[in-house]
């Protein structure tokens, strides 16, 4: 399901809007959000606080308890004072990848081509996101993300996650590089 903002049909106000991309972060078992979900939502409010007309996507289909990282995220953007209307929704996404492909079709059925999207997710998964935005073709720019990296405290536990990040990057460039050819 996704939702479409009424407001978003005339050329000149799409052009006005920033386009920011929450990506989403795993829920916990009973649906509620993790630390890394909560910050990456809260940078967003923050840098679109600053912008003159912020349209959130937000991406994550991966259901606990019932709600999707999506759905979750947009209660938290509502929460946050952020108008309805300015929220997209992909609950379709189910990884990075997905969610690079869904937030391109969604963002290009709404006419916002060409423009530069800000991205926000945490520090550590920052470079696989703009890499496949970028090979999505879009022009990007991150989020300052002033959170910590949390959940993982030991050397060991944090080269994995690194380690994870660079395979997973490379294997997702590929997989966008391949989409972009075929569609």
């Amino acid at each position: 399901m996704m939702r479409t903002p009424e407001t978003l049909a005339s050329k000149t106000h799409r052009q006005a809007m920033t386009p920011i991309i929450i990506f989403g972060a795993a829920l916990r078992a009973d649906g509620t959000p993790s630390p890394a979900l909560q910050h990456r939502v809260l940078a967003a409010v923050q840098f679109g606080a600053k912008q003159n007309a912020p349209l959130y996507l937000v991406t994550g289909g991966v259901p606990r308890n019932g709600l999707t990282e999506a759905s979750v995220m947009r209660r938290l953007l509502l929460e946050a004072g952020a108008p309805a209307e300015a929220i997209l929704e992909d609950h379709a996404a189910t990884d990075t990848f997905d969610s690079a492909v869904n937030c391109t079709k969604i963002l290009k059925k709404q006419g916002f081509a060409g423009q530069t999207l800000a991205l926000t997710t945490s520090t550590y998964h920052m470079p696989r996101c703009l890499l496949l935005m970028r090979l999505a073709g879009w022009s990007v720019q991150a989020v300052p993300f002033p959170f910590p990296v949390t959940g993982r405290k030991s050397v060991f536990r944090t080269g994995l996650r690194i380690g994870h990040e660079v395979l997973a990057s490379l294997w997702d460039a590929f997989l966008v590089l391949c989409w972009r050819i075929v569609r």
